[in-house]
């Protein structure tokens, strides 16, 4: 498969579960060894073993399981946000400089509109929509330029949904480059400047927003490969 991502666009990958959706971002973000294949940032070739790789060329992975793979749930908001990029803050004997992570993690909350009591809350205790808002501040936190959204609003309630849509514009309006996994079809065609559709670790085909319909994504969606063998007579 061969995908390209623009500046400023959302890229929505649909498909249905088991397509590989997942399997592709998770290697892309060096969470998963790629057996073979390029890839490129900026047109130059990236070589990524691991997401400290990635991170530092400038991408950011949103798991579709934020409590397992995305939060510490059992720390507080401040040090959620800070976390990924902790050695940006400390001095040159590893002391970390607290006062400008809460600054950094303030100036978050209140940009993103992260609803907590206050920056030393446990993450465990926010809304599912919070939540999210915390690991979209981590990745601000560390200047990513592409950012990848693993089901983005699973879990979280109709008026949250809403929020992270806002977001999510705002975030490609300023220039930031995303790809959204979704298994919602309304989520896809409503988010989507373009859309690529997997089937069977694949790319079966590509739309444009403009183009696309419930129905084309899930004529590529279940665009199968079946093998036939020979047949006996009875």
């Amino acid at each position: 498969m061969s995908f390209n991502l623009r500046r400023g666009e959302i890229l929505g990958l649909a498909g249905l579960v088991g397509a590989g959706r997942t399997e592709v971002a998770r290697a892309v973000f060096g969470a998963d060894r790629a057996e073979s294949g390029t890839i490129l940032v900026h047109g130059k070739v990236a070589r990524i073993h691991s997401p400290a790789d990635a991170v530092r060329l400038g991408i950011g992975y949103l798991s579709e399981d934020r409590k397992r793979y995305g939060l510490a749930v059992g720390m507080d908001v401040e040090t959620n946000i800070v976390l990924a990029t902790l050695r940006r803050f400390a001095d040159a004997i590893g002391l970390v400089d607290f006062r400008r992570t809460r600054a950094t993690a303030e100036q978050r909350v209140h940009r993103l509109d992260i609803k907590t009591p206050s920056i030393r809350q446990k993450v465990r205790n926010l809304s599912g929509g919070n939540q999210q808002k915390v690991v979209i501040a981590k990745w601000l936190t560390a200047d990513t330029e592409i950012l990848i959204f693993d089901e983005p609003t699973r879990g979280i309630d109709v008026g949250a949904k809403s929020e992270i849509y806002h977001l999510l514009n705002d975030l490609a309006r300023q220039g930031k480059s995303i790809v959204m996994i979704s298994s919602e079809l309304p989520e896809i065609l409503r988010m989507s400047h373009r859309i690529v559709v997997m089937c069977e670790g694949r790319i079966r085909g590509e739309l444009s927003g403009a183009e696309a319909t419930q129905e084309k994504i899930m004529t590529f969606a279940t665009m199968r490969t079946t093998a036939i063998g020979p047949q006996t007579a009875a």
